[in-house]
């Protein structure tokens, strides 16, 4: 459970961050280059997400909801846009629907 857990972490660090370059270098004005490695990270991430056990739909439907709560995370302290309690709540709901379609035990 750990290191699926761990890996949640780092898709998602991967996909938010890889993601955020290439909407700097489209929406901010950055360099080319911010958006080429945003392409990298994210192809890290697509990678990484593969080292999980599950099968492909139910790792893509946890990885949603661990993504918008990590999501919340990086606005909050990238962006300095601060969660309200919808967002906190919702980020919490979305993170209990990954430990159920992650570790529920299954037949």
């Amino acid at each position: 459970m750990i290191k699926s857990l761990l890996y949640f972490f780092w898709a998602g660090f991967f996909e938010i961050g890889g993601g955020y370059l290439i909407w700097l270098w489209l929406r901010e004005g950055k360099p080319f280059w911010w958006g080429i490695l945003g392409g990298i990270a994210l192809a890290c991430y697509g990678v990484i997400a593969t080292l999980q056990s599950a099968n492909f739909g139910r790792v893509y439907a946890a990885y949603g909801g661990a993504f918008i709560a990590m999501a919340m995370l990086w606005g909050w302290k990238i962006d300095r846009v601060i969660p309200d309690r919808y967002d906190l709540i919702g980020a919490c709901l979305a993170l209990v629907g990954v430990l159920i379609i992650m570790f529920a035990p299954r037949n």
